[in-house]
């Protein structure tokens, strides 16, 4: 369980509030939770506040281009057209841009700004390790996109920035990339390869101290390589920029660590992706980032979300009838027999068990709501029915995202509507909470 902190005093920001002029946003979660739709809504709901705001987005299938209409989504932001804009109901003076992950480019323009001999730049650019490095090291495609989100945020063009971050296994994985670069880059054993394989005597490889073939070894696993000679030979090419390089990860580093940037993780209510996100927490306390808001994303059927906001703390109609429809079932069952009864019993099973799970999924999130510092918002969007296909469903998103109020409130509505009492642990933990925040 998580401990409440000491600064759980402090008001809790909204999700709409964390989109204030000069704030970057980091989307962060595995991939399958509808990230880039999140990130995509928060990038509205940003411009709707009045924000110049730019994002970048990781998005594979291209489903974010064509949802805001855009033909081509590039590495340089594009501005979307007022009349998309207006054709989806939002205010055609808008700025908002969107542009994508280019890994490779990201990459290449750190090795073109850094090494200055052009004869270094190509030897990297085609060395074996580099492209390795930069196409299967589990932190290049992370890295990446913080690159790119460093020189958006040097340019200083957008008040808000909202980066959707590349899918990982661990969400921790991508904050994680810069310190490991520096780590491998900044290390005295690594400086030993700085010394090309082919022309280094055996008395240098002699000296090399157990420590730098463990480098070696490491350099190994993460880039897929078993041969010693490219990575020398990269290392040999970029020793002139290893130490500005190296000083550029730890500004990407410390960017992360800024009072500006706040991480938004978003996740689904499953029992297995609730337990992640209680592991992050707890990492990124110790890493000392900023979580500032959690979306659990796609929870309950559009209909039902609806009917709980509309009238909090009331049992929406459409479950209510379901006890209503068994009880006629038994009624026609005992007056005649009925060919079609069990068809009609197989589809009042369905609904029963449709209940039931909205029912249990606010039991699941309402108890890891609890459990959740009171510093860190939650915000609940539903399943959209015809799913999120163009800009005026993100619209709706990113209203939902921004105006429809504390997630923490909705559960507890919610958990009146369905009848569910917390447990004794549970309301103990909360009393604590609110003890801890006066």
């Amino acid at each position: 369980m998580l401990k409440k902190p000491a600064q759980a005093n402090r008001q809790t920001p909204s999700v709409k509030e964390l989109l204030k002029q000069g704030a970057t946003i980091i989307l962060l979660g595995p991939g399958g939770v509808g990230k880039t739709t999140v990130a995509a809504a928060l990038g509205i709901a940003a411009a709707r506040g009045g924000n110049e705001t730019g994002m970048i987005t990781v998005d594979p299938a291209r489903r974010l281009r064509d949802a805001l209409g855009l033909e081509r989504l590039t590495a340089q932001p594009t501005r979307l057209d007022g009349r998309r804009l207006a054709a989806a109901g939002l205010d055609r003076r808008l700025k908002l841009s969107a542009m994508a992950l280019d890994v490779k480019g990201a990459w290449n323009s750190l090795i073109e700004r850094f090494v200055k001999s052009p004869a270094a730049r190509e030897r990297i650019l085609n060395n074996a390790f580099y492209r390795s490095l930069t196409e299967q090291f589990a932190g290049a495609e992370s890295y990446a996109a913080l690159e790119q989100l460093y020189d958006m945020h040097c340019a200083e063009r957008f008040a808000v920035e909202v980066v959707d971050t590349p899918p990982a296994a661990h969400a921790f994985e991508f904050l994680e990339a810069p310190a490991h670069l520096i780590r491998l880059l900044d290390s005295r054993a690594a400086r030993w390869l700085f010394i090309p394989y082919a022309t280094a005597s055996k008395a240098a490889f002699g000296i090399a101290s157990r420590a730098a073939r463990f480098v070696v070894g490491q350099l190994e696993q993460f880039a897929g390589l078993r041969t010693l000679t490219s990575i020398s030979e990269f290392f040999g090419a970029a020793a002139e920029a290893a130490d500005a390089i190296a000083d550029r990860f730890r500004k990407v580093d410390a960017m992360l660590h800024s009072a500006s940037v706040h991480f938004v993780l978003v996740t689904t209510s499953e029992e297995d992706r609730l337990r992640e996100a209680t592991s992050l927490v707890l990492q990124m306390e110790a890493a000392g980032l900023r979580l500032g808001a959690i979306v659990l994303n796609r929870m309950l059927d559009e209909r039902t979300f609806d009917a709980l906001v509309a009238a909090p703390r009331s049992f929406p109609g459409h479950i209510a009838e379901i006890p209503a429809l068994r009880r006629e079932l038994k009624r026609e069952a005992t007056e005649r027999l009925d060919a079609g009864a069990g068809g009609l019993a197989s589809m009042v099973e369905y609904f029963e068990e449709y209940a039931a799970n909205h029912r249990a999924e606010i039991e699941r999130a309402a108890r890891f709501a609890r459990e959740l510092p009171a510093r860190v918002e939650l915000a609940i969007a539903p399943e959209i029915n015809a799913g999120v296909r163009d800009l005026r469903t993100l619209a709706k998103v990113a209203s939902i995202l921004s105006e429809t109020g504390s997630g923490r409130r909705f559960l507890e509505n919610a958990e009146a509507a369905f009848g569910i009492s917390a447990s004794p642990t549970a309301r103990k933990t909360k009393t604590a909470g609110h003890r801890a925040a006066r």
